[in-house]
């Protein structure tokens, strides 16, 4: 759908929403209705109303008596089973084998309405990722148009809705690559005098350079907007896959992308869905909102609700710099929250238990802290390099080495190891809660 949108936008032409929903029974309305929220969370509206294949049943019923009255389509009472079993004696490819071309088969409850294809010349394509397409006709099995239940099939319904609407480009998966020999065939059959322009994309592959699966890997937008993905970032990271700017500028608006993308320039390559870049992308676009967009965006997933905000408000431009996606904003800040310190014992593992300088720097790190005169980032920092100095963490040139002084007292003060910068943190944090954990800590020690 996104390079569909890129390339109409960009060449002052429609995007048309239709919904395939022949299929009675995969097809469930909460599904379609969740495709078109998600397509309106996205940013990618698409013009008049959508039509559903559901209402043109008709439609593709007359189409099918047209070719079945031309010769051009028979009845085939084969059971899936009879066309593998026939397939393995013969020891040849899979699929069906034209048993029922001649058989004169009547049409009945069990019979699925299968199209004659052509025996002889070749069927061919430009297209504008994969080039020059062709197939010999004699390769092409007879497929079904009217499944028994008598609801089209892809292919039937496909083409004959891309003409009545004046479908101008076919952009859809490699995977139809090999089907779309046998839409062109039925093209000429339905006397359509209709030839779209044909672009085939990329397959989408995951870590495993396999095909991204429904049943294995993540591939809801849903899933990536409750997971605290910005749109902006989805559309940005999803037009990358397969297609990349001519300038090399890859973080960029939507507006942008749509200056900039070809179809001719995407590449005809498995692309791999990277989520690391994913993150990437969305902690890019996460750092170019205004702190009131970021606040604004953080809101729904801040379980905690208004004290959350509270305590994220002042340190927001803070925690912005450090999350890839909005669900990590809370446990970022929980440390300022009331309530017990959620502890994380892998980082403390590393900090205390691994860290040799720990029990030495807590005991400076109290003491310093505690002689304070101000309360202030700038204040806390000058005391926690003298901490660190006092107990022996200091570079080549006599420094703070601040890298290994600071993970015993983050990971004392917030529960982590990752987080806000530690001075910003402590100074919201506050003296006696900052001592009090210090403490805690050096005592747990």
């Amino acid at each position: 759908m996104l390079f569909n949108w890129l390339h109409a936008r960009r060449t002052g032409g429609e995007i048309l929403l239709r919904v395939e929903d022949t299929d009675t029974e995969r097809n469930r309305p909460e599904l379609t209705q969740n495709i078109l929220d998600m397509l309106q969370w996205l940013g990618l509206p698409w013009d008049g109303d959508p039509t559903y294949q559901s209402d043109r049943m008709d439609v593709y019923t007359v189409a099918g008596d047209q070719l079945l009255a031309a010769g051009r389509a028979y009845w085939c009472d084969c059971t899936t089973e009879a066309v593998q079993a026939r397939a393995h004696e013969r020891g040849g490819p899979p699929g069906y084998d034209g048993f029922c071309r001649d058989r004169g088969v009547a049409h009945g409850t069990t019979t699925a309405l299968r199209f004659r294809s052509p025996d002889e010349g070749v069927t061919a394509f430009d297209d504008l990722v994969r080039g020059h397409v062709g197939v010999e006709n004699r390769t092409l099995e007879d497929f079904v148009l009217l499944r028994s239940s008598g609801t089209p099939t892809f292919l039937l319904a496909n083409i004959i809705d891309d003409a009545h609407q004046g479908i101008t480009h076919v952009v859809r998966g490699e995977e139809h690559v090999n089907g779309t020999p046998k839409y062109l065939c039925l093209g000429d059959a339905l006397d359509l005098d209709y030839r779209p322009t044909f672009a085939h994309l990329p397959v989408l592959v995951n870590e495993q350079r396999k095909k991204l699966s429904k049943r294995r890997d993540s591939v809801s937008v849903q899933e990536f907007k409750d997971q605290g993905y910005l749109p902006t970032a989805m559309v940005n990271y999803l037009a990358l896959l397969g297609w990349g700017p001519s300038d090399g500028i890859e973080i960029r608006p939507l507006e942008e992308i749509q200056e900039q993308f070809r179809l001719e320039d995407v590449n005809s390559a498995p692309a791999f869905f990277d989520v690391k870049k994913l993150q990437h992308v969305n902690a890019e676009h996460l750092r170019a909102l205004s702190t009131g967009a970021f606040l604004d965006a953080a809101r729904p997933f801040l379980a905690r609700g208004e004290a959350a905000l509270e305590v994220l408000t002042p340190i927001a431009p803070l925690v912005r710099e450090r999350v890839r996606v909005l669900a990590e904003v809370e446990p970022m800040i929980a440390f300022l929250l009331d309530g017990p310190l959620e502890l994380d014992e892998d980082s403390w593992t590393k900090a205390m238990v691994k860290g040799k300088s720990a029990p030495e720097m807590l005991d400076a790190t109290i003491a310093a802290l505690g002689g304070l005169a101000r309360w202030r980032a700038d204040d806390i920092r000058a005391a926690i390099e003298g901490a660190a100095v006092a107990v022996g963490l200091v570079n080549a040139d006599g420094h703070a080495q601040l890298s290994k002084a600071q993970g015993p007292v983050r990971v004392a003060t917030t529960g982590r190891s990752v987080g806000p910068p530690l001075f910003e943190s402590l100074e919201a944090l506050g003296r006696e809660r900052t001592v009090d954990r210090l403490r805690a800590a050096r005592a747990r020690l």
